[in-house]
């Protein structure tokens, strides 16, 4: 058998950083399996160029890439300082203004962008600005003005963004801006479209409805980042493709020490749920401006793989960092490291009963042999990805080589742990022709070997959407040709 691939996706963001030539190119070479396009920032002009920029880097690369598009949500923010910035003491009292002409901030006060704050709040209220760098206890509302006192000494500076302690702001997800920027998304050709701020499966329902009404077929990832979320969260996962666990505002809203244990739960439940998840947020901080991860940014990281995420994700690191490729190669280094550590004990009495479709119950079959017998590999021939969405469900050691004659059910399948897409046309074979064809591809790419063994999924009809209902158990003989052991 071929040596240990990475099976961890790295998803990175685009920024500052990444553009000048050469770094997009080479951060894909180092490990980048899907790009982040964060539509908080830049103009969307900037945004489209780079996914260009992707597609050609990828196509040069020989590699599938999937883009996705992060839409800005809500974000409450104070507006802007007549000094940029000012500096607070803890029993100063500091007003918000929740007011379309609010004057420029002062050492007193500051404009909100939210005009719906004050309905949504309380005396006795905590206000988390800037990441909890800053909080204000609500003392009393005065129709558009909120009269807090600060709790600690900070500084605040412009646009900085806002949470409630414990959440409860009333806000939905989506702006006027985040459904025209949908088009947008839509125009680019995105395979992933990420909603921030969700609060439920409404939310995720809508941008589903606007994405698929400007014909993308894009995958939605619900960014859980809001007590709200948390309430609802088996309905959000449900509502989604992908979900991300979202530890800025998140950690703001619950506080850090819940954090930990919240993201073990929204990892378990979206496998659970046959949802693929995504961890993200200062994952390795630190090399924003230092060449070498922290300690403690390596256990982040690698717990994270132990936990089970599809993905791990790279924010400011890559965006706007001095070192964007050596946080992608850290990041793949401790992905890899991680791995040989991951202990594969799917308990398959916890698996799913009573299972409705074909597919599920080929998946979980091809998963327990894999388990129980001992297989090389598994491949997968799949028109949309759900197929092999669901085998990655079930942690195994056994890479998942997913063969789809669509670029976008590969590009989504990118972001599936331990699953390898691969170009492949099976249209006019019967499935006996497509095992001895991709299989034949695997052994000339040294992934397969003669004497291995595998698990090949298929279904009578290739060309139609979760039709797998043919699962065959093989054997690399001498001559590099599948034989066959058993068929179910």
């Amino acid at each position: 058998m071929s040596e240990h691939r990475r099976r961890t996706r790295i998803l990175a963001t685009l920024g500052p950083a990444t553009d000048p030539p050469g770094v997009l190119e080479a951060i894909l070479r180092a490990g980048v399996n899907v790009v982040r396009l964060n539509f908080s920032h830049g103009d969307p002009s900037q945004q489209i160029a780079r996914a260009q920029a992707v597609r050609e880097a990828a196509a040069r690369v020989g590699i599938e890439i999937g883009i996705l598009a992060d839409l800005p949500g809500p974000k409450i923010r104070v507006e802007r300082f007549a000094d940029g910035k000012v500096s607070l003491k803890a029993g100063d009292r500091f007003d918000l203004l929740a007011s379309e002409d609010a004057p420029p901030g002062t050492q007193h006060e500051v404009g909100v962008s939210y005009l719906g704050l004050p309905g949504d709040l309380s005396p006795g209220d905590v206000l988390m600005l800037d990441d909890g760098m800053v909080q204000l206890k609500v003392e009393r509302i005065e129709g558009q003005r909120i009269v807090n006192t600060v709790l600690n000494d900070s500084v605040l500076s412009d646009r900085k963004g806002l949470n409630k302690l414990g959440g409860g702001l009333s806000l939905g997800a989506l702006t006027e801006r985040d459904r025209e920027l949908i088009g947008i998304a839509a125009q680019i050709g995105v395979d992933f479209i990420a909603v921030s701020f969700c609060r439920n499966a409404a939310d995720m329902e809508e941008a589903r409805t606007i994405a698929r009404s400007h014909g993308s077929d894009a995958a939605l990832v619900s960014k859980v980042e809001r007590a709200e979320a948390i309430e609802n969260l088996a309905e959000v996962i449900d509502a989604s493709d992908v979900v991300m666990v979202a530890r800025g505002d998140l950690g703001v809203e619950i506080g850090d020490a819940e954090l930990p244990g919240l993201q073990k739960k929204i990892i378990r439940e979206s496998l659970a749920r046959n949802k693929v998840v995504i961890t993200a947020t200062q994952m390795l901080q630190s090399m924003t401006d230092s060449p070498i991860p922290t300690r403690a940014e390596v256990l982040d990281v690698a717990n994270a793989v132990i936990d089970g995420t599809d993905a791990v994700m790279l924010s400011a690191e890559t965006a706007a960092g001095n070192f964007p490729l050596r946080a992608v190669e850290a990041m793949a280094r401790i992905c890899t490291g991680a791995e040989r550590q991951f202990a594969h004990d799917t308990d398959f009495e916890q698996a799913q009963r009573n299972l409705e479709r074909a597919d599920h119950a080929i998946a979980m079959a091809a998963m327990f042999l894999s388990e129980h017998i001992g297989v090389g590999a598994i491949v997968a021939m799949t028109e949309s990805g759900g197929t092999a969405r669901y085998l990655s469900r079930f942690r195994s050691g056994a890479p998942i080589y997913a063969f789809s004659r669509h670029a976008g059910a590969r590009r989504r399948m990118a972001l599936m742990r331990d699953v390898f897409p691969i170009d492949y046309d099976s249209r006019g074979q019967t499935p006996r022709e497509a095992a001895r064809g991709s299989v034949r591809l695997l052994v000339e790419a040294g992934l397969l070997d003669a004497g291995d063994r595998l698990v090949f999924t298929s279904g009578e009809h290739m060309e139609m959407h979760g039709a797998t209902n043919t699962l065959r158990l093989l054997q690399i003989g001498g001559d590099g040709r599948a034989e066959g052991l058993g068929e179910l």
